[in-house]
């Protein structure tokens, strides 16, 4: 146990430093470490098992990112005040870190890891994700836990035209690209973004720059464990092997598998001759064979697929299903699908579905999303389920996993993009149900998305459609690049990458790279190539819907924004809200209202548009600024001997004195007006001095001599 705090610190250029410590907190842990950035500080522990659990056959790594509310001087807003459930942003930051740490692992490795990583202060400007990673890896760099290499993680962004390594909050906020990057100190291993519409150049220099960073972060990882000591990594206990099974299976089963998988038949079709082939093959061991030579035969065979439809690709440039390398799989699409949503979309790729709704909502149904910098409401947010028949199997359905949340994120990044700016009134919920899934669901999530906002009327000006590109390489250097990738060759592929965007450039992108050595040639190529598989799918989505419906359906609910002067705002509400809810009750519209720097913004949402309308007059009519010489007409509030005040404008009242009510000269007011009595007037002067508006009926009626007063005369005259 280390008895003396050990520390390294780094540049992030631009007099940022970074402080990585370990030997102080957490020291029961195989490894802890703490990384502070200004007032941000990231502790990351690892603990790992000694030993693997009999039978298991998988790598179980379990990674959780949490943000303690302490950290930030705040109490949960939960009704139990206390930190629960991981929410999004955790489980995001969370997927990032796992999906950079899982390939350091050895194969053969297969205790318990688990990786926790904790915001214990939180500094306002500085986004903590961005160093979270880093802080994992420290964590397991100065463990005596076996990892093949130590990695880091860095956010760049392009701010002003610049790119800037781990960028502030608010940099951050005008930002047009910003990519979260992972990689070792050769290779890059994981990326995941938005941008509007970059180049493909432009994301290739990103990844080069994020890459320099990311080596300085190594480094200091490195001298870090020299200094603790670390030399050797710890034994464990490997997997059984038995050669002669090996041998007995690839015998057996090589030819067959190549014959099935170059077939170029379904999914299912294949599926099942796959099945019935291991089946075969475990019968053709004999039934004095073990269970645990049965197991092993089972896994020998998945590593022949493996190996064989690789090959396969590579050699005959052939694919499961038999399409050519580039080609993308038949596209079926169409819009309103149903009646009743406010927009829906079905897309279908090949074996993946999804069916997409579009749901308007008004400002109180903005989701709020809280971590503990601060609490934000998001007007646009999208939704992604995978039951478990879209893959024809029986499973428990117990909520949204991770999987789901990170499927949806990057499609809701990617169709953000083209959503219209806060001046839009409408609160956009956009959900994907996953129908069928071979390959890419998420992408299919982005077409359909597309599809649907077009079909709801909401104002995008371009579609955005995705695609996702699989890499298959080989140590002779050959290699082979995939278009629209199946669910099996996502499985066996080197580098999988999903690519959104418009037909001007990228919105979005998710890349996990598991090969050592990747060129920035090859991955320029794959980029190429992903754009003309974008492209060829938006072609087919103009084709199905040219452009956004000028109007919402006749069923949806309308919205308008009111910009008002911020000296109305409590003119529209009223003294403890009277005005705002008699405008509510008697229209039948939802109205919100909320001050914004200098002015006021009211929303106003209906589902009849003659509500809507009566609605936006009266707040029209309170925000008004009454101009002398116009006319209107309005109820008779209350009558006097000496005339009757009207409401000339909503809650703007004006005499109309006896005197202006007629060209004949009135001697009472008795008979002329009841309360209620609408009256066209027009407003001929204010009171300088009270502010009191002059109401005049008989400028409006014909004069019995027929003369008009010249101008500058009185009215009297």
């Amino acid at each position: 146990m280390l008895t003396q705090p050990i520390s390294v610190s780094f540049d992030l250029g631009g007099n940022r430093q970074v402080t990585i410590g370990t030997g102080k907190l957490a020291r029961q842990a195989d490894g802890a470490v703490t990384v502070q950035q200004g007032d941000c500080i990231i502790m990351a522990t690892v603990v790992a098992n000694k030993d693997p659990k009999e039978g298991q056959d998988f790598f179980p790594l379990s990674v959780d990112y949490q943000e303690k509310f302490a950290s930030a001087g705040r109490v949960p807003g939960s009704f139990f005040k206390r930190e629960a459930r991981l929410n999004d942003y955790e489980i995001l930051t969370s997927r990032l870190i796992d999906r950079a740490l899982r390939p350091l692992f050895p194969e053969d490795y297969l205790c318990d890891v688990q990786v926790l990583v904790s915001l214990v202060s939180s500094d306002a400007e500085i986004m903590p994700d961005s160093l979270a990673c880093l802080a994992a890896s420290a964590a397991l760099a100065v463990s005596d836990i076996p990892i093949k290499e130590i990695i880091s993680e860095v956010r760049i962004a392009r701010v002003n035209g610049e790119f800037v390594v781990n960028p502030t909050r608010s940099q951050l906020a005008t930002s047009d690209l910003e990519f979260l990057i992972a990689a070792t100190e050769k290779n890059l291993m994981m990326v995941e973004g938005e941008a509007k519409e970059c180049s493909e150049a432009d994301l290739v220099k990103a990844l080069e720059l994020a890459h320099d960073a990311i080596r300085i972060q190594i480094k200091a990882q490195a001298d870090l464990r020299s200094k603790v000591g670390i030399i050797t990594k710890r034994d464990y206990k490997k997997p059984e092997q038995n050669e002669a099974i090996r041998e007995k299976v690839y015998a057996f089963a090589k030819d067959r598998v190549y014959e099935i998988s170059r077939k170029g038949s379904a999914k299912h079709e294949r599926t099942d001759a796959y099945s019935a082939l291991k089946d075969e093959l475990i019968a053709s061991l004999g039934e004095e064979a073990t269970d645990l030579e049965k197991k092993l035969a089972k896994k020998y065979y998945e590593d022949l697929k493996w190996e064989v439809v690789r090959n396969m690709i590579l050699e005959d440039r052939v694919r499961l299903d038999g399409r050519k390398l580039d080609e993308v799989r038949p596209l079926a699409m169409e819009v309103s699908p149903l009646p009743t949503p406010h927009g829906s979309a079905l897309f279908t790729r090949g074996e993946t579905q999804s069916l997409t709704t579009v749901t308007f909502g008004t400002k109180l149904d903005e989701l709020l999303a809280e971590t503990a910098a601060k609490s934000e409401y998001s007007k646009f947010f999208l939704h992604y389920n995978f039951p478990p028949f879209s893959t024809g199997e029986v499973k428990m359905m117990r909520g949204v996993g991770r999987r789901e949340v990170g499927h949806g994120n990057l499609a809701m990044r990617s169709l953000k993009q083209m959503m219209p700016g806060s001046e839009y009134a409408y609160t956009v919920r956009v959900v994907s149900d996953i129908l069928e899934s071979n390959g890419s669901s998420s992408m299919a999530t982005v077409c359909a998305g597309s599809l649907a906002l077009m079909d709801a009327g909401v104002p995008v000006p371009k579609h955005v459609s995705g695609v996702a590109m699989g890499l298959i390489t080989r140590e002779d250097g050959k290699y082979a690049i995939l278009t629209d990738i199946l669910g099996d060759e996502d499985h066996l592929g080197d580098m999988d990458f999903k690519v959104t965007g418009t037909r001007d450039g990228i919105c979005g992108v998710q890349m996990d790279i598991k090969v050592d050595g990747l060129s920035m040639a090859v991955m320029m190529e794959a980029l190429e190539q992903a754009r003309k598989g974008r492209l060829h799918i938006l072609d087919a989505m103009y084709e199905c819907m040219p452009a956004a419906r000028p109007d919402v359906k006749p069923h949806a609910p309308r919205m308008i924004k009111l910009i008002i002067d911020k000296e109305f705002i409590g003119a529209v509400i009223g003294p403890g809200g009277k005005v705002i809810q008699e405008i509510q009750r008697e229209t039948g519209a939802t109205v919100n209202i909320e001050e914004v720097g200098n002015t006021g913004e009211v929303s106003i949402f209906s589902a009849n548009k003659e509500s809507l309308d009566k609605a936006v007059t009266w707040v029209r009519g309170i925000t008004a600024v009454p101009q002398v010489g116009d006319v209107y007409e309005g109820p008779v509030k209350g009558i006097k001997e000496f005339g009757a005040f009207v409401e000339f404008m909503p809650g703007k009242q004006g005499l109309l004195h006896i005197s202006e009510i007629s060209w004949s000269r009135l001697e009472t007011m008795d008979g002329l007006f009841k309360e209620g009595d609408m009256v066209k007037v027009k407003l001929v002067g204010v009171d300088p001095k009270t502010g009191k508006f002059k109401l005049s009926r008989k400028v409006l009626m014909p004069r019995p001599d027929n003369k008009q007063p010249r101008e500058g005369q009185s009215e009297n005259a």
